[in-house]
């Protein structure tokens, strides 16, 4: 289905509702709960989404659930007469949940939630209204600018790592981004026909926030409510081993999409490595025209062959990325335009 991106949208003040014209289709919004042993929320999470859009197609992603999180949400699909299907990706880890949705959902705006109703439904419609006016690629459900998130959560270590993140991507992309890891967010259709996701878990946010801001797409933050889990309802996410996946995908992301910057950093500190063992060396030529500490020198040597080595590749690998990012450029502006048209 198509986008009509003019005057057939109407806003209301707190519901967004769609008119299609003449030989114009409404556009198709996808809701994608992942969901990995979530049957103690599941079922609220659908109905709160349901009644705050009802006529959008309803996606629960089981992600290999030990419990009844499959079963709960087929019933409730049919209990509540809801458009949309339950689907099954045994291979672990919520980015493998979500790729598995994008790849089989084709629809105009995509939401993505939590099922474990840490975030307000009903403000579904002010995260979709920017995708359908076209001003944004990606609207961001911000949990921190409302204090809401500080607020809630008890994990203090859980805080302390989303502002490392978000000062690490705010400094490499020179962004102003205030919520990095939210799991509330709204899609285009571009984004997402444009997006490879090739993390498996939790990281899966960093990475779509990162993705977002090196393909330099509109990225909009609106600040939502957000309260922890139910009582009963436990967190999949693991403080220490998460927060080192995190960080491990900004490492990658920096070597993948800023090579230069990446290599080159290695390249000086093997650099100043190798002018601190050849210090000792250089001094004992200077002083006696003879070199004892052959081993040292050998070592500054290699250390400074390795330092250049690695400039070279940086450079090479820059070279290289620049001419990814030009195809990402133009299959984007492919997608784009086919919603124009449309």
């Amino acid at each position: 289905m198509t986008l009509p991106l003019s005057a057939h949208i109407a806003l209301g003040s707190n519901t967004l509702h769609f008119a299609a014209g003449a030989g114009e289709a409404a556009p198709h919004i996808a809701i994608i709960l992942p969901a990995y042993n979530e049957a103690s929320t599941i079922a609220q999470t659908m109905r709160s989404f349901y009644h705050a859009l009802p006529d959008a197609e309803l996606i629960v992603v089981n992600n290999n659930s030990g419990d009844d999180t499959a079963r709960i949400a087929q019933q409730t699909l049919l209990e509540l007469g809801a458009y949309g299907k339950v689907l099954n990706e045994s291979r672990q880890g919520k980015g493998n949940a979500v790729r598995r949705a994008f790849l089989e959902v084709e629809a105009d705006i995509y939401v993505m939630a939590d099922a474990d109703l840490t975030y307000p439904a009903d403000r579904i419609h002010d995260l979709i209204r920017p995708i359908a006016e076209g001003r944004a690629d990606m609207v961001v459900g911000d949990r921190h600018s409302g204090g809401h998130y500080a607020a809630e959560n008890k994990r203090a270590l859980h805080g302390f790592g989303n502002r490392l993140v978000q000062n690490l991507v705010n400094r490499l992309f020179n962004a102003r981004l205030v919520d990095i890891m939210s799991g509330y967010r709204a899609f285009s259709r571009a984004f997402v026909k444009t997006y490879p996701i090739l993390v498996e878990g939790f990281q899966i946010e960093t990475d779509v926030t990162l993705h977002a801001l090196n393909r330099r797409m509109r990225i909009m933050e609106i600040p939502v409510e957000y309260k922890d889990r139910p009582e009963g309802s436990f967190s999949k996410l693991n403080t220490l081993s998460d927060g080192f996946r995190v960080l491990f995908t900004i490492v990658k992301i920096l070597r993948h999409y800023r090579p230069l910057a990446f290599f080159t950093v290695l390249s000086m500190l093997f650099c100043i490595a190798g002018l601190i063992s050849g210090m000792p060396v250089l001094d004992e030529w200077m002083q006696m025209r003879y070199i004892a500490r052959v081993p040292l020198a050998v070592l500054a040597a290699s250390l400074e062959i390795i330092a250049v080595v690695l400039l070279a590749v940086g450079i090479i690998l820059d070279s290289l990325s620049h001419h990814e990012q030009h195809r990402a450029e133009l299959q984007y502006l492919q997608e784009y335009g086919k919603r124009r048209r449309g």
